[in-house]
C-alpha cells in the first residue's frame, strides 16, 4: 500500500510506527518489572525448614564437637610427636655412647669401672622408659582422633539420611512454588492476550493504531518471553499439549477467516459493477494494481496487456477512457493522467470488448 501514499503520509506513518514501537518497549519495560518481582510473593525456602530439627540439631552439635576434638588431639599429637622424636634420638645416642664405652671396658677390663656401668645402664633404662612413656601419649592421642573421626563420620551419615529426606520435600515445595508463580503469570498474560485479540479485531485500523499496535507487541512479548519459557514441562507432555490446543485454535480460527473471506469476496464478485468499485477504499484498489493483481478478486491480471479492460476472473472494470480525451486510463484513478479531468466523466468501454 505504501506505493498508493503520498510522500508525506509515508513519513506520518513511519513514525507512527516508531511511536508504536516506544510505546511497545515501555509496556514491555514496566511488564518485565512486575514479572521480576513475581517470585518475591512467595517465600524464599530452605532445607532447614524441612529437615528434622529435634534429630538434626544434636546431630550437629555432634558433628561441631568431633570436629573441635580431632583439631585439639591432632594439634597435641604434634607436640608429643615432636617429643617423642626427640626422645628415641637421644635414646639412640645414649645407647651409641654406652656401646662405645663398653667396647673400651672389655678391652681395659678394670674393674673399677663396674659402678658406672651400673650407671650407664639405668640411664640407658630411663630414656627408654620417658620414650615408652612418650609413646603411650602419642598412642592415646591418636586413639581420640580416632574416636573424633569416627563419631564425626556416624552423625555426618545420619544428618546426610536427614537432610536426604528435607531435600526431597524442598523439591517438591519447589515445584509448587514454580507452579504459582506460573500460574501468577498466566493471569497476567491470558488478559492482555484477551485484550489484544479484541484490538487486533476491532480497533487496528482505528485513528490511533499506533497504541493498538504497540500493546499488541507487547501482549505477544508477554506471552513468548514472559509465559510459554516457564510453562511447566511434566517430561514434555504439557507442553507438546499445550502447542497442540493452541494450534488447533490458531489453525481454526485461520480456516474460519479463509472461509469467511471466500464468502465474503463470492457475494462482492456477484455485485454490480459500480457497487463494487465504491466498496473499495482508492488506497487499497493501487495497492493491488501495484502487485498486479485485480481488486476486486485479488487474482493475478496481465495489467501491462492493454487490450485487457475487465479482469477476466471476476469481470471488475479495470481501464476505462477519459470523457474528455478518450485516454485509456486506470478506472479506480481518480483524476486523468493526460488532461487532469475527473474520473467523474470517464467513458467505460463496452463489456466484451477492449481499447487499446
Amino acid at each position: 500500500m505504501s506505493k498508493s501514499l503520498r510522500l508525506s503520509e509515508k513519513w506520518f506513518r513511519r513514525g507512527l510506527w516508531l511511536v508504536a514501537l516506544v510505546f511497545a518497549s515501555f509496556l514491555i519495560g514496566l511488564g518485565s518489572t512486575v514479572v521480576s518481582d513475581l517470585p518475591q510473593v512467595e517465600r524464599v525456602r530452605q532445607l532447614d525448614d524441612f529437615i528434622d530439627k529435634q534429630r538434626a540439631e544434636p546431630l550437629r552439635a555432634t558433628i561441631k564437637a568431633s570436629e573441635a576434638a580431632e583439631l585439639q588431639a591432632a594439634r597435641e599429637l604434634d607436640q608429643i610427636q615432636l617429643q617423642l622424636n626427640a626422645a628415641q634420638q637421644a635414646s639412640r645416642n645414649a645407647r651409641e655412647t654406652f656401646a662405645n664405652w663398653l667396647s673400651t671396658r672389655r678391652a681395659t677390663a678394670l674393674p673399677d669401672q663396674d659402678a658406672e656401668l651400673i650407671a650407664r645402664t639405668k640411664a640407658l633404662d630411663a630414656f627408654k622408659q620417658k620414650e615408652e612413656e612418650l609413646q603411650r601419649k602419642v598412642n592415646a592421642q591418636q586413639q581420640i582422633t580416632l574416636d573424633a573421626r569416627q563419631g564425626e563420620q556416624r552423625a555426618r551419615i545420619a544428618l546426610s539420611e536427614l537432610e536426604r529426606d528435607a531435600q526431597i520435600k524442598l523439591e517438591a515445595e519447589y515445584r509448587r512454588v514454580e507452579l504459582r508463580v506460573f500460574a501468577y503469570r498466566l493471569a497476567l498474560t491470558l488478559p492482555l492476550l484477551v485484550v489484544a485479540g479484541w484490538l487486533f479485531v476491532k480497533k487496528r485500523k482505528s485513528t490511533y493504531w499506533p497504541f493498538v499496535w504497540g500493546f499488541i507487541f507487547f501482549a505477544l512479548f508477554a506471552f513468548f518471553v514472559e509465559l510459554v519459557p516457564y510453562l511447566p514441562s511434566y517430561g514434555g507432555y504439557v507442553r507438546y499439549v499445550v502447542g497442540i490446543v493452541l494450534t488447533v485454535l490458531v489453525g481454526r480460527y485461520a480456516i474460519v477467516a479463509l472461509n469467511r473471506y471466500l464468502a465474503r469476496q463470492k457475494l462482492a464478485e456477484q455485485q454490480p459493477d459500480q457497487v463494487r468499485r465504491e466498496e473499495l477504499s482508492y488506497d487499497t484498489a493501487l495497492a493491488r494494481l501495484a502487485k498486479s493483481v485485480c481488486p476486486g478478486c485479488e487474482r493475478p491480471v496481465d495489467l501491462k496487456n492493454n487490450e485487457i479492460d475487465f479482469c477476466p476472473h471476476c469481470g471488475i472494470g479495470l481501464f476505462d477512457h477519459c470523457g474528455n480525451c478518450d485516454t485509456r486510463k486506470s478506472a479506480f484513478s481518480k483524476f486523468c493522467h493526460a488532461c487532469g479531468t475527473s474520473a467523474a466523466n470517464r467513458v467505460l468501454p463496452p463489456l466484451g470488448t477492449a481499447k487499446a
